[in-house]
């Protein structure tokens, strides 16, 4: 039997989508992490659907942005004297910038380098973001 204590100072990212978690999980890189960390995946929630969470024993930093990307559902949880002393939750950013890359070759990214790749949302329910400099259209799944 797996026993997984709660945590008493750090954060749990909760309501992964089922099968997402070690992405996130790789994404934070805690494979190399020396405080202790526990994903959980295809855990039930009370409302009967499967998720992932992970467990995070310290107090690390987050881009809220690029996680809302990953998962636009994720809750954030950080845990003080093992109480929830806040709750965030996540969404797709409005703006991105050198997260999504244009594939457009004739967007002025691809010529100058030294452009930022920045993106907007324009529509939140398709995940769908717009090129800055060319409209071209980059759906996040």
């Amino acid at each position: 039997m797996i026993t997984i204590n709660s945590i008493k100072n750090g954060i749990v990212i909760d309501h992964i989508k089922p099968g997402h978690g070690i992405k996130i999980y790789h994404y934070l890189n805690l494979e190399d992490a020396d405080f202790p960390t526990a994903l959980i995946m295809n855990v039930v929630s009370v409302k009967g659907h499967k998720k992932d969470m992970i467990k995070i024993e310290n107090v690390i930093d987050l881009d809220f942005k690029m996680l809302g990307l990953l998962d636009p559902n994720i809750t954030v949880n950080l845990i003080e004297n093992e109480v929830i002393k806040e709750k965030i939750k996540l969404s797709l950013p409005d703006k991105v910038e050198n997260v999504l890359f244009c594939k457009n070759p004739r967007c002025i990214t691809s010529v100058e380098k030294y452009i930022p790749h920045v993106f907007h949302l324009v529509d939140k329910e398709k995940g769908e973001y717009k090129c800055e400099y060319c409209d071209e259209i980059v759906i996040v799944e």
